[in-house]
């Protein structure tokens, strides 16, 4: 009986060892953790929802697409075609929490997502067949074009937040909170 119980086992339990895989597949281009958050990260003298504000005016003023924009957290997308096969979609995510100690003052944090894209190009061909005579194989080709995802990582140059902070900086002396009205607005007068 335990014959045959190992007869009947064993090349399934071989076989199922064959499907894993030998190793993990390496990490190419793979930087590890700093956990350095000085790059990503800023204090304000300013609320959290009138730094989310700035934030989003920079990210407009540089031509990204705003997605989400709420009091305290806003992201937008900016999209590139370095060549006609090749595109590439950078997403900046900021969120802006209130400082535990004071009120009035935010810390930003600023995060860089970097999509990249290629064109897969798939050759068709056409055949007919005719019940009785055959098949003809006609020589038309078409070809479908898809996006493929090659590539997801976040943007680690410090050099590029350093810019967005500074971005940041001239918008957050100018800009109000919509919905808060400063003494000096007035509402509009209404047609009679």
């Amino acid at each position: 009986m335990w014959r045959r119980f190992l007869i009947l086992v064993a090349p399934c339990g071989l076989a199922a060892c064959a499907g894993w895989p030998a190793a993990t597949a390496p990490l190419h281009g793979y930087q590890p953790e700093r956990f350095d958050g000085e790059a990503y990260v800023r204090h304000v003298k300013f609320d959290p929802a009138r730094a989310c504000e700035a934030a989003r005016r920079a990210l407009l003023s540089q031509g990204y697409v705003v997605g989400t924009a709420q009091a305290e957290q806003v992201s937008g997308r900016k999209y590139f075609q370095p060549s006609p096969e090749h595109h590439v979609q950078l997403e900046f995510r900021v969120v802006c929490a209130s400082k535990a100690d004071d009120a009035d003052a935010a810390v930003v944090f600023v995060s860089g997502l970097r999509e990249q894209y290629i064109v897969r190009k798939i050759k068709e061909s056409a055949s007919l067949g005719v019940g009785g005579l055959g098949s003809l194989s006609l020589p038309v080709e078409g070809s479908m074009d898809s996006m493929v995802k090659v590539a997801s990582e976040t943007v680690t140059d410090a050099a590029l937040y350093e810019r967005f902070f500074e971005l940041l900086g001239t918008y957050l002396d100018r800009v109000d909170v919509p919905g808060r009205r400063t003494p000096q607005a007035q509402s509009p007068e209404r047609l009679s």
